[in-house]
């Protein structure tokens, strides 16, 4: 599955951004970290006419204030994210344990609707095979549905280390996005899929990029069909 991250910095620019990009994508990401004024029903309403069958990650990242107002604040819109619906929210492994408690409380009680993804991003580099197994571990103890584990590659040998999460997660039946940022990290966004990672990420154009390394829905999907696999990641 391609997942869109729709990065725009105003609620107007998003609606905008989903309507040209919803028919595109299995999963929308909104990246309401970077919104200065989004609002999530409003959104919810635009995605869902644009293409009733998308799916929607919200994701919030925190800012550069370490307040515990802006923790709850930022927390509180993920759990308003859940209340209506949304398929999956996106939540730092290293979020403080009240917080991860709260949403996964909510999330049950609205029937499991919502997947919960815990996220890890190295932006330096790509850790030793035996740390990406660690950071795994942690991740499902503290009851991630779908872990996300993305670094930074410094060489093309750390696809492989990156990518060889994915049949671990899945011996142990887990849901896992694993791969790697930058320019030497392009071919995990690509192979990532192949080896059973739930989805992953691609622009909808040039110059929307959400990470460094990040390919365009046309080239992910121009590489595919030239390797003849695509129809196996949707």
């Amino acid at each position: 599955m391609i997942c869109i991250p729709v990065v725009a910095a105003t609620q107007s620019e998003a609606l905008q951004f989903i309507a040209r990009s919803a028919g595109l994508a299995d999963i929308l990401e909104l990246r309401m970290d970077l919104l200065a004024d989004g609002n999530l029903k409003e959104l919810f309403a635009v995605a869902r006419s644009a293409a009733p069958a998308v799916k929607i990650l919200v994701t919030n990242r925190p800012r550069s204030s370490c307040a515990a107002s802006d923790e709850q604040e930022r927390v509180a819109l993920l759990m308003d994210a859940v209340s209506r619906g949304a398929d999956f929210v996106d939540l730092e492994l290293a979020t403080a344990t009240v917080w991860r408690e709260k949403i996964k409380t909510l999330i049950s009680a609205n029937q499991d609707r919502t997947r919960l993804i815990l996220s890890h991003h190295d932006f330096c580099q790509t850790p030793s095979r035996r740390e990406l197994a660690r950071i795994m571990n942690a991740a499902v103890r503290a009851g991630a549905q779908v872990t996300k584990i993305v670094t930074q590659a410094c060489t093309r040998e750390d696809n492989l280390a990156i990518l060889s999460l994915i049949p671990s997660a899945r011996r142990r039946r887990h849901d896992i996005v694993a791969f790697c940022m930058g320019d030497q990290g392009k071919m995990s966004r690509v192979m990532a899929p192949f080896l059973g990672s739930l989805f992953t990420f691609a622009a909808l154009e040039e110059g929307s990029e959400s990470a460094p390394g990040q390919l365009t829905v046309r080239e992910m999907r121009q590489i595919w069909q030239a390797m003849g696999r695509e129809a196996a990641c949707r």
